[in-house]
């Protein structure tokens, strides 16, 4: 015998219940629907502003291109095959998110819509920002606990220090806000196109708009100088080369030309032969200057084709809508809740009038042991045994049952 226990659930009873605690089941849900309508217009209105540009992929050879438009297809990235650049655009919003980067953005000046504010991004991020009132005791705690608590990380930025911040040692404001710019600023690339989009996230629809356009500007700046800066530096080492080589050969030039006119009716041979000297030396320092001539033109044409080119697919533009979530879908989710702990409190006070125990008794039938069956041959004798073992007890109960007769 086994016995089972289950616990089902009474529909009907819920129902009674639930009509009969209906007053402090409307309480409930109008004050979490108060607080729900609270919370909904207590969060401050976000707004994003996106642009999407495409770079120019560095140039490679046919084979390069093949394997990068077969890598494309696969999702590998159109840069698989070529190795001319060592930051390929998948490491781009890697590059935003760099604390380098984000104190660059620190000077840029930022206005709002109604005009009210402008000032750096730097003083909009640390001091112009709307706080919910949910956040208001997080904000009171920090501030009690900075008074007590002495921070031992970060470098202390004495009154009136004006100075710009250091990427390599930031004070723990400057730090704070580094990491605001970072959670609202997303950069996202496509393997197969290579298209950048640059997402800003911000409290005004300009100042949203505005941070997006720098940011291109700024991305674009970076890739830029990354790639043209061999390209640059070995144009301005030429430079150099070709103005010593012009200097030389100019004062070569005028040297030559006064001892040949000091020297204008002289016949000597030693003069002839110091005239040719110096026609030589200004020879060479003059095809020194021709040569460098034209590997100064290479190079500033090396230049201008290490310059991407930018295709600027979507520009920035202000926002119209907030990107909040509805204020109805809060109400909600504030509603649920309150529903959801009504229940539960229910459930504890009048659980066992809504879920009923049952049990169930089921009997246990053994499974027979393959070892332990029987042949028919075996089966029939073990009949046989029974049948005489009946017949001896009714031979047996015969005497008792005559003597109490006789009786």
């Amino acid at each position: 015998m086994e016995k089972k226990k289950y616990i089902s659930f009474d529909l009907f009873a819920y129902l009674h219940r639930l009509k009969k605690s209906k007053w402090s089941l409307t309480v409930m849900l109008l004050l979490f629907g108060a607080l729900g309508v609270g919370v909904a217009f207590s969060i401050p209105k976000i707004y994003k502003s996106s642009v999407m540009l495409a770079p120019e992929s560095s140039g490679g050879n046919s084979l390069s291109s093949s394997l990068s438009s077969m890598a494309s297809l696969v999702g590998l990235g159109k840069n698989f095959a070529n190795n001319e650049d060592a930051i390929f655009p998948e490491i781009y919003p890697d590059v935003m998110q760099s604390t380098n980067f984000i104190v660059s953005m620190f000077p840029v000046q930022v206005e709002s819509k109604d005009g009210k504010i402008k000032c750096d991004y730097y003083t909009y991020m640390l001091k112009k920002q709307k706080i919910s009132w949910l956040d208001l005791p997080k904000v009171y705690f920090a501030e009690f606990m900075k008074k007590y608590k002495k921070e031992d990380v970060g470098r202390q930025k004495k009154d009136g220090d004006n100075s710009a911040p250091d990427p390599f040692y930031l004070t723990k404001e400057e730090d704070d806000v580094v990491k605001g710019i970072a959670g609202n600023i997303n950069c996202s690339v496509d393997k197969k196109t290579s298209v950048i989009t640059i997402e800003v996230t911000d409290q005004d629809p300009v100042i949203a708009a505005s941070i997006a356009d720098t940011l291109m500007n700024r991305l674009q700046v970076f890739i830029t100088d990354y790639r043209t800066k061999k390209a640059i530096r070995d144009r301005d080492y030429i430079s150099n080369l070709y103005d010593e080589a012009k200097a030389e050969y100019t004062k070569a030039r005028k040297e030559y030309a006064r001892f040949c006119d000091a020297n204008m009716d002289v016949i000597l041979q030693q003069v002839q032969s110091e005239m040719e000297e110096m026609e030589n030396d200004m020879q060479l320092k003059y095809n020194i200057y021709t040569q460098l001539t034209e590997q100064l033109q290479m190079a500033q044409a090396k230049v201008m084709e290490r310059t991407p080119v930018y295709t600027i697919v979507q520009n920035a533009s202000v926002p119209v809508k907030h990107s909040n979530k509805p204020k109805v879908l809060i109400l909600a989710i504030f509603l649920i809740i309150g529903f959801i702990l009504h229940n539960i409190g229910m459930f504890l006070r009048h659980g066992s009038e809504i879920l009923v125990h049952e049990k169930y008794v089921i009997d246990y039938i053994p499974q027979q042991n393959p070892q332990m069956m029987q042949t028919p041959v075996q089966e029939e004798k073990a009949v046989e045994k029974v049948v005489a073992g009946e017949e001896d007890d009714d031979k047996e109960e015969q005497p008792v049952s005559s003597e109490a007769s006789n009786e």
